[in-house]
């Protein structure tokens, strides 16, 4: 019985063909036509605790806590958490069902129906109690496809976490390196005060003496007031970035007033010789996408079985009768069993336009992957050249600092001596701070591009090889 049941399906699987619908045409880039190169396999990959490498435990207590506590990760995890839940629901469509059913109902029975006398115009109770079991033969690979389906997308979910995981540490990173920044800025700015202050102290000896006027005064009295003003413009900023690292680290506003951290030392980080093609499994992002795309691919693959028929086998038993005094005798007994096929005949295109949709998305998702490829190599390729050119930068900076605080050394010692006039001392001291600042921030923008080519290298992640969940239906 069986095989006339496929037999018919065959015969009848030309009512419907997906001919005709829009197939995909995109492909996916290959690391050689982005110009990713295997022999950059040597490239140093940072550790997955890559922060503990600064040898700050401030700053690595905050990415341990927030890599705990902070709810954007576990929004993410949920979303694995559901991801599974549709690869059990895939998997369990795979599997028999069995459903029990019980219906006792105490109706009239119409006289002018099918329904002989006496039961004609009576009053009686109807009553059914019956289980039913079927089971979908995957013939055409559609329930298989919609559980590789979401397999997929539960893996994409699981590199969607661990690039949440990489993106939050690196974010707090670099919020940390501002920090630091900005507490250094306003150790400048303070010392900068002092300065001016011994710098006013001597212009009022000197106008007790005749050497200088009010017009020096006033000039040393306002660029006082002016760095007093920067220093509270400083303090406003450290606040609001002590709020943005407690956000991130999961915690209160107000948890982070007394972490001050200070610029780690700048060490000269090893850097890839090019771009390479382990990129593609190193990037928790791009690993995602690519689960993506196989997941699509499988989408049109349940698309396109819908086309074929759908055999299921029915069975049932149970007991059905008139009347609650006969409902358990032998003779209310009933049972059947035999194959289904449901095949589509006519829908209007309905079935060819789901085909072409989902092969569009197949499209969509192979031009995000590949977008996110290019994106990948550009970010590797540009913190590669900031890095290059920040320590190119830190070397000529150290000497204009050099050469600045000798300037404003000697012109000091002229202005005390009575050889050189005020103006000449304010550009000088103007020009040691600009450099003294111009270090700090260079400093932190080695740190930050350190940071940002750790998370362009995928922050420590590497692609396991997958495996599939334990579903109820796969066990």
């Amino acid at each position: 019985m069986v095989g006339a049941v496929l037999a018919t399906a065959a015969m009848l699987a030309g009512c419907a063909n997906p001919a005709g619908a829009v197939a995909p045409s995109h492909s996916l880039m290959t690391p050689a036509q982005v110009g990713a190169s295997a022999s950059a396999s040597s490239t140093p990959w940072p550790a997955s605790d890559w922060w503990r490498g600064w040898g700050d435990p401030q700053l690595s207590g905050l990415i341990d806590q927030a890599l705990v506590q902070q709810p954007s990760l576990q929004s993410v995890q949920a979303r694995i958490t559901q991801a599974q839940a549709a690869v059990d629901a895939a998997g369990a469509a795979r599997s028999p069902q069995v459903n029990a059913s019980v219906d006792l109902s105490d109706q009239r029975f119409t006289k002018n129906g099918i329904v002989p006398p006496p039961l004609a115009g009576a009053i009686r109770w109807n009553n059914s109690a019956q289980i039913g079991a079927s089971w979908e033969l995957d013939l055409f690979g559609r329930q298989r496809a919609a559980l590789d389906s979401a397999i997929g997308q539960w893996r994409a979910a699981q590199a969607d976490a661990q690039a949440a995981r990489v993106l939050l540490a690196g974010n707090i990173a670099s919020t940390y390196v501002n920090l630091a920044r900005l507490i250094d800025a306003r150790a400048l700015s303070q010392q900068a005060l002092q300065q001016r202050e011994q710098t006013l102290a001597l212009v009022r000896q000197r106008i007790v003496a005749g050497l200088d006027t009010n017009v020096e005064l006033r000039q040393a009295e306002g660029f006082i007031a002016q760095t007093r003003v920067e220093l509270e413009t400083l303090d406003e900023s450290i606040g609001r970035t002590r709020h943005a690292l407690a956000e991130l680290a999961g915690v209160g506003p107000n948890a982070l007033g007394e972490v001050t951290p200070q610029l780690a030392s700048v060490t000269t980080a090893p850097l890839p010789a090019g771009l390479p093609a382990d990129l593609l499994g190193r990037r928790a992002d791009l690993v995602a996408l690519r689960w993506r795309v196989e997941a699509a691919l499988k989408d049109a693959d349940v698309a396109r079985a819908q086309f074929y028929p759908n055999v299921n086998l029915v069975a049932f038993v149970g007991l059905s009768s008139i009347g609650l005094d006969r409902f358990i005798n032998a003779g209310s007994e009933t049972f059947g069993a035999g194959p289904a096929l449901r095949l589509p005949i006519f829908d209007g295109g309905r079935l060819r336009a789901n085909l072409s949709a989902r092969n569009a998305e197949i499209d969509v998702a192979v031009d995000g992957y590949n977008a996110a490829l290019l994106r990948a190599l550009r970010e590797v390729a540009d913190e590669v050249t900031s890095l290059q050119s920040l320590e190119r930068q830190q070397r000529s900076q150290a000497d204009a600092l050099q050469a600045a605080e000798a300037a404003f050394d000697l012109a000091t010692q002229r202005y005390r001596s009575g050889l050189g006039n005020y103006l000449v001392v304010l550009t000088a001291e103007t020009n040691v701070i600009a450099q003294r600042r111009a270090a700090a921030d260079l400093k932190a923008r080695h740190l930050n591009a350190e940071v940002a080519l750790t998370r362009a290298l995928g922050g420590g992640y590497q692609q396991q090889i997958a495996q599939q969940p334990e579903s109820k239906a796969s066990a």
